[in-house]
């Protein structure tokens, strides 16, 4: 008697359910296991697709008669009679995996007509709800004003120079003292130049619309939650909000890849998967001595095992950072846009934060980022996987091996190979989910050193982006912005051995600015001026969409970061291991046995211990020998300008700004920024248990954050920094002014 499809599979998943439940051993005897929810062997034969399955996965919402997987945890998986039905809309963008048994066809089985009707636009543009009116008619004007700040900037430096020169010959010297200011603000402004280079492109409009996916016939997708050691209730929050999607239940399931197999989180996500069977669990073997790929490798298990699942592969697979909480939206905001375009292989939203403290003191924001720089890298068709949130189209990460091992920045490495091989990224600029910064000053830095580590490694295997066989199909504009960001990362070593020229120059008692004659000065001063207020307005526009305040955070940020970002490049890159080089995110030097919980109340510890442990442990020492070393160099040089020079006001006047206090106080901005730590050791900011910042549902558990706390709060220091840079606005103003009077 021949038997049906359905009947030889039942009998296949009978002989698996027998082989799950014989002696073999202890979990980590198998390197394949799947720890709770289900547990597949690699040499296994029985694949959905050797039946035929047109669609995954199975219902699951089940009947009383239907059979069911027994599962360790006691839940069950049920399953309805696999459908027939061949009409597919979505075949276009499918790859060749065990859910379907088809190749990869770049036709649709539809209509592009009847692929559209599943989509519907709400706005033109899909960041229209975070910022409007005024702001966004202002802000058109960015790439003419980055244009005008550039060239600004570069005839004042130009003059700067000349006049340099002309005062040597002048005077038969030679004002080295002046020639290391000169390089000095280059230095600190060459990012700022980078970066306007990069954002004059904005000048081509960006054009993607807010749109959702309609309907129950929709592409099926694995949600892959990763977590490594994170609190279990952290990473609980965020699977419930992954499993509470406003998405058919049949068509999506959410896979947690647990690296740290903990006991707690799998035996919460058995009692979770009795009401989701869509739930599942797994964690892989990591055998010591063996490497193991950190999150990329804990990726490439979950898409290797979801073909051993039941009706094998999704379509797509998306991914979330195990403090990550999705809106109910956030698959139907995401997909219409990979739906609509075949090559589109990765869609991502920015990454945002509920546990922001006030004033956001150490940048941890991200949003001069993921408003600013991601939208404009987007309409250059050059999107950064963001490393949460995104949506990856599986025939594009077969095509480059799935994500590329050996990298601490897998995201970034995927996005690049993906644009490599002709694929397309997009970045949806819409709230979609919010997670967790780091509440402890030493967890910041190693989470920031390791992406610093893992761009620059990333473009070191791919020549920077500009040639190989990689990078072949990428565009112009795909190319600079690979280079762009890496150099960014490399340069902060010139950047931190240039900051201690300034002290040193200050203390050397030589004018910083050298002129033949007094015109020669007043046109200085001019240009300085129109300088410093052309920066400002630029500054200004450019921050719009992510505030102007965060934009100043990220300002100094790039100055105190420099040094750790620094040292591990060079650890990492450029020493032998028997010099100190390691391949790893900064570490603390010591012993520091626990973290500060600064940010807790209850918890911190004083302020002598916190001094201590970021000033050394954390090698902020460094920090404070730069503003040590520099206002004492300020305070000797004017004691020789009141005490030395001339008594006439005039004369002591020109001596103070041509030495340290050249407008617009850029010493005094240095400082601000690289105190940073340090003020931060004196007096972190305060923060609330994590449950005061959710809504939580008392019957389901699924957890969303306030609206208050999805915003960065205007805290003291943010007003002592507003009031830093108005007063050197100011103080520029003053001395333009000057210029004519004295």
């Amino acid at each position: 008697m021949v038997k049906s499809h359905q009947e030889e599979y039942e009998e296949m998943v009978e002989i698996e359910d027998f082989r799950r439940h014989q002696p073999t051993g202890s979990d980590d005897s198998h390197p394949r296991l799947l720890s709770t929810n289900i547990d597949s062997n690699r040499s296994s034969q029985v694949h959905p697709d050797d039946f035929m399955a047109p669609q995954w996965p199975p219902s699951i919402v089940g009947s009383g008669s239907s059979p069911s997987l027994t599962l360790r945890s006691g839940a069950t998986t049920p399953y309805d009679q696999l459908s027939s039905t061949k009409h597919l809309i979505y075949t276009d963008s499918r790859s060749s995996t065990p859910m379907n048994g088809r190749s990869p066809s770049k036709e649709l089985s539809s209509s592009d007509s009847e692929v559209h009707e599943k989509v519907t636009i709400l706005r033109k543009r899909d960041d229209a709800d975070i910022w409007k009116g005024w702001r966004r008619h202002l802000y058109r004007l960015t790439p003419f004003l980055t244009f005008a700040n550039t060239a600004v900037y570069m005839v004042y430096l130009g003059l700067r120079i000349a006049c340099v020169i002309l005062a040597q010959k002048a005077t038969d010297t030679t004002f080295a003292a002046a020639w290391v200011f000169i390089a000095v603000e280059l230095a600190v402004a060459i990012p700022s130049l980078m970066h306007n280079g990069w954002t004059m492109w904005s000048l081509k409009s960006r054009h993607r619309p807010k749109m959702r996916l309609v309907g129950n016939d929709v592409p099926t997708v694995d949600v892959f939650v990763t977590c490594c050691g994170e609190d279990d209730e952290v990473v609980m929050d965020t699977v419930r909000g992954a499993l509470d999607q406003d998405y058919p239940g049949d068509k999506f399931r959410v896979i947690v890849l647990d690296d740290a197999k903990s006991p707690g989180l799998q035996r919460d996500c058995a009692l979770l998967s009795h009401t989701y069977p869509n739930l599942y669990y797994m964690a892989r073997t990591k055998i010591p001595g063996q490497p193991h790929h950190f999150k990329a490798g804990n990726l490439n298990y979950g898409l290797e095992q979801s073909h051993h699942l039941p009706g094998g592969a999704g379509e797509f697979m998306a991914a979330l950072d195990a403090d990550m909480i999705p809106e109910r939206d956030w698959l139907r905001a995401l997909l219409p846009h990979a739906v609509q375009d075949p090559k589109m292989a990765l869609v991502c939203p920015p990454q945002l934060f509920y546990n922001t403290p006030p004033s956001d003191p150490l940048a941890q924001s991200l949003d001069f980022f993921v408003h600013v720089i991601e939208p404009i890298k987007d309409a250059m068709g050059v999107a950064w996987c963001t490393g949460s949130g995104y949506v990856a189209r599986r025939e594009a990460l077969e095509e480059i091996g799935n994500f590329p091992l050996g990298s601490l920045a897998e995201d970034v490495a995927t996005s690049t190979l993906m644009l490599g091989k002709g694929w397309k990224t997009a970045y949806v600029h819409e709230p979609l989910q919010f997670g967790t910064v780091p509440e402890d000053y030493g967890s910041h830095l190693k989470q920031r050193t390791r992406w610093a580590i893992g761009t620059v490694d990333t473009s070191f295997k791919l020549n920077f982006c500009l040639w190989g066989e990689k990078v072949r199909q990428m565009t112009f504009a795909q190319r600079f912005s690979g280079f762009l960001y890496a150099s960014l990362s490399l340069y902060t070593i010139l950047l931190s051995i240039s900051l201690f020229a300034i002290p040193v120059i200050l203390i050397m008692g030589k004018p910083l600015v050298a002129y033949a004659n007094d015109t020669q000065l007043r046109w200085l001063i001019r240009a300085c001026f129109a300088n410093t207020i052309v920066n400002r307005l630029c500054e200004f526009v450019l921050f719009i969409p992510a505030g102007y305040h965060t934009g100043q955070r990220g300002s100094r940020y790039q100055l105190w970061m420099s040094p750790y970002i620094a040292l591990c490049i060079i650890r990492s890159f450029v020493l032998p291991k028997w010099l100190g080089g390691q391949t790893q995110a900064f570490k603390p030097t010591g012993s520091l046995s626990s973290a500060l919980n600064e940010r807790d109340p209850k918890l911190k510890k004083n302020m002598f211990r916190r001094l201590w442990a970021i000033l050394f442990n954390y090698m902020a020492a460094f920090h404070f020998a730069f503003v040590y070393l520099t206002l004492v160099a300020a305070t000797l040089v004017s004691y020789r300008c009141f005490f030395q020079e001339s008594h006439r006001v005039r004369d002591i006047l020109i001596c103070l700004v041509t030495h340290a206090f050249w407008p617009p106080l850029t010493f005094i901005f240095i400082c601000s920024s690289m105190w940073t730590p340090i003020g931060y050791a004196i007096d972190p900011p305060q923060m609330p248990d994590r449950e005061e910042l959710l809504v939580r549902d008392p019957q389901t558990k699924v957890a969303h954050p306030t609206p208050q706390s999805k915003k960065v709060a205007f805290g003291g220091q943010a007003a002592w920094f507003e009031f830093e840079y108005t007063f050197s606005t100011l103080y520029t103003c003053l001395i333009f002014v000057a210029s004519f009077l004295f």
